[in-house]
């Protein structure tokens, strides 16, 4: 739900530069379509999703607590187990 140019902030003091932001602040369409979206908060619950190649979601892991940090071990073997099919 951030702002882009929010996104584009965090992404320059992360050193981040090869991923693709989107933002879901205007009308919150992909929290309403994928179940994130927390509408007495208008925020997004913290959600990853690995997609494959064909555009299918593979795995999700919803964080039960917005403050906390995703398994990154879980997703990072999800994302391999896709790139040796």
């Amino acid at each position: 739900m951030d702002l882009p140019f929010a996104q584009k902030r965090w992404c320059g003091a992360a050193g981040v530069d090869k991923v693709t932001t989107l933002s879901d602040h205007r009308d919150a369409s992909f929290g309403t379509a994928y179940g994130t979206l927390i509408k007495e908060l208008r925020l997004l619950a913290r959600c990853v999703f690995v997609v494959d190649r064909d555009g299918v979601i593979r795995y999700i892991q919803l964080v039960k607590e917005v403050t906390k940090e995703p398994d990154y071990a879980s997703i990072l073997e999800a994302v391999k187990k896709l790139l040796k099919k």
